[in-house]
């Protein structure tokens, strides 16, 4: 029985030893991001794009292989776009998933995005749904995945570490904003002292609201851009990240604007990119060793984000397989 037990005890502490991941996977200027938990548990925020014989689906694969994942535990549709949700049919050809989670019905009305959102709801028939809301949380053992936005709304009750924003000063919102995008769901995933936010397509003035006058999600270690970094304010700098992660493509997001934007944000360690960025130039791009695809078109490369408890995380380029370590941080947090 003494042997059993030692075992077990064993066992629990291997297990309560592993870290988390996060592949931040390459879908041409689309959105998908795997994450996994030290309990094997996985979530997949956003899908990237249908068709090109299913390359996306494929990508989400590798790195699903990689992780040793082979059933997606939860999957979350930030909006209806056709590069977050079109990728959706061809995903379900290759993983089993447990639930999905989206903000609702879409409210984009062109051609393009009806399309595909036909294509996902056809596909959500035979599949468990949830409408996702500010405050619930998503269930994947040995995470805190906390949504903070949805459907144009945001949590009321700020999580740890809020307080006034004192970069909203001067910022004015802006006009037309896109409504589907405006409707983006968000989340920040903790494990023990390591945080990480991800707000979907979130636009400029829903930003504002989520993070002005009072920052209500509190600062984290690593943020990934809102609209594959082709906007920003410096309402996020509140958020304090240790290293940004931009999931551009090589003509999409990552604008010269929304790169030295986010460069900008004080206490900053690194910028990290899917792509090199065609408009950004010399001038408004990463070194290449944080930079997961340098031509056009590429090899579908991935970043992979490893983080412990106490903080401190690796991230790895599987272009040029360059490693950077980030320790435990000084500041607290």
């Amino acid at each position: 029985m003494r042997a059993v037990l030692t075992l077990l005890t064993f066992c629990a502490a291997i297990a309560a030893a592993k870290p988390l991941e996060i592949y931040f996977i390459d879908v041409e200027g689309g959105k998908s991001t795997l994450i996994v938990s030290p309990s094997g548990q996985s979530l997949l925020i956003d899908a990237g794009y249908t068709g090109f014989s299913g390359r996306d689906a494929d990508r989400i694969l590798i790195a699903a292989k990689d992780a040793h994942v082979k059933k997606i535990d939860y999957v979350l549709i930030t909006h209806h776009h056709a590069d977050h949700e079109g990728g959706v049919p061809n995903l379900l050809q290759r993983f089993k998933v447990g639930t999905f989670y989206d903000p609702g019905p879409t409210v984009d009305t062109t051609a393009d995005s009806l399309k595909t959102n036909k294509a996902y709801e056809a596909a959500m028939v035979n599949e468990h749904r949830e409408i996702i809301k500010p405050g619930d949380k998503i269930d994947v053992k040995g995470l805190d995945v906390t949504v903070v936005v949805a459907n144009g709304k945001h949590i009321e009750k700020s999580l740890p570490t809020s307080g006034p924003n004192p970069f909203c000063k001067g910022i004015e919102p802006q006009k037309d904003e896109n409504a589907e995008n405006a409707r983006s769901a968000g989340v920040v995933v903790t494990m023990g002292k390591f945080r990480y936010s991800d707000f979907g397509d979130l636009t400029w003035n829903k930003e504002l609201e989520l993070l002005c006058p009072e920052n209500r999600v509190g600062k984290v270690d690593v943020y990934q851009t809102s609209h594959h970094g082709a906007e920003s304010s410096k309402a996020m700098y509140a958020l304090a990240p240790r290293v940004v992660i931009m999931d551009n493509g090589a003509r999409k997001g990552g604008t010269p604007e929304g790169w030295h934007e986010v460069k900008g944000s004080p206490g900053l360690e690194d910028l990290w990119q899917l792509h090199f960025s065609v408009a950004g130039a010399e001038a408004a791009n990463s070194p290449d060793s944080l930079i997961a695809n340098l031509d056009e078109p590429c090899e579908g490369k991935y970043l992979k984000l490893t983080a412990e408890a106490d903080g401190s995380f690796v991230i790895y380029n599987s272009r040029n397989k360059y490693t950077k370590s980030y320790p435990i941080s000084v500041k607290g947090r």
